[in-house]
């Protein structure tokens, strides 16, 4: 299904260890542009999240927000340096002896020697907090995608609506492009009869001019080609892919030819349709650069 580039999804989630919040929205890009924003601690999550991100994503800039807050106390532990505890007990032991001192040591008096305590936090598990992580963005991608694709509908429905039109006019400049070679037929006679007077109209000469003249404004190669990739473009948008690239590189091409059928063409009535292509071939190029 044709996506545009642009859309936002959210989901907000609690389970027994933190409550997690993921928000995702786009705009058009050329190319895949990512950034995030998670906290601090939890900067770990930052690639694999674009991994995940991109895996479903192809085009736009993208920017993911995670919060995530612990529901717990983070779990802590207290190690006791044994080697340098037992130094200090034998220290004050042997102080006690030496100079026969009463020893009523307790472990809070060794405790508040420096070092003998530490305060560690438990290492976290990165894995299973992406996968509690990935959960919730998981759902916040789908709204985002789902988004993505309504509005990628309307684009779509918009674009093949104006290519009709455009066929519109081809077929116009097609009908009117031999009268164009009549009517110089005509013109290019009816100056000769002016020029010679009661001369004789030297009919083979006339042909040739007539038939240099037709091969000049000649369009049926272009609007072919016009066609053909109006019926290309039909072709990518049903396609389900993403084509948003391929489909700017297509609308070159089709201004190519408005061009060029433009420049051939002097016939007023032509001259004003091949405006109306042009302008309706840039409405198109508008649409498809929010296009995936």
């Amino acid at each position: 299904m044709i996506k545009s580039m642009t859309g936002y999804g959210r989901c907000s989630e609690t389970n027994e260890n933190m409550e997690i919040t993921a928000e995702i929205k786009a705009v058009n890009h050329r190319y895949f542009d990512f950034s995030s924003r998670v906290p601090r601690q939890f900067g770990f999550l930052d690639e694999k999240i674009k991994q995940y991100v991109h895996s479903r994503v192809n085009r736009g800039k993208v920017e993911v927000y995670i919060t995530v807050r612990l529901l717990e106390s983070e779990a802590i532990a207290v190690e006791v340096n044994q080697p340098l505890a037992k130094a200090y007990v034998d220290a004050l032991n042997q102080l006690s002896q030496e100079y026969n001192l009463e020893n009523k040591t307790q472990p809070i008096d060794v405790a508040r020697f420096p070092d003998v305590l530490s305060v560690k936090k438990e290492e976290q598990d990165e894995d299973e907090i992406f996968e509690q992580v990935k959960v919730v963005l998981e759902k916040a991608v789908d709204a985002f995608i789902e988004m993505r694709e309504v509005e990628g509908e309307k684009l779509k429905n918009d674009v093949l609506s104006r290519c009709e039109t455009i066929l519109k006019y081809v077929d116009f400049i097609e009908q009117k492009s031999p009268e164009s070679v009549k009517n110089y037929r005509n013109r290019l006679e009816e100056k000769v009869k002016e020029l010679l007077g009661d001369k004789q109209v030297d009919e083979q000469r006339l042909l040739t001019e007539t038939a240099v003249f037709a091969d000049k404004i000649a369009v049926d190669e272009e609007t072919v080609r016009l066609k053909s990739h109006i019926s290309q473009l039909n072709d990518m948008l049903n396609s389900g892919e993403a084509v948003g690239r391929k489909l700017d590189f297509l609308i070159q091409e089709m201004n190519r030819e408005a061009n060029t059928i433009g420049s051939k063409c002097s016939e007023i009535e032509i001259t004003k349709t091949v405006v109306e292509i042009k302008s309706e071939i840039e409405k198109i190029r508008e649409q498809i650069q929010n296009i995936e």
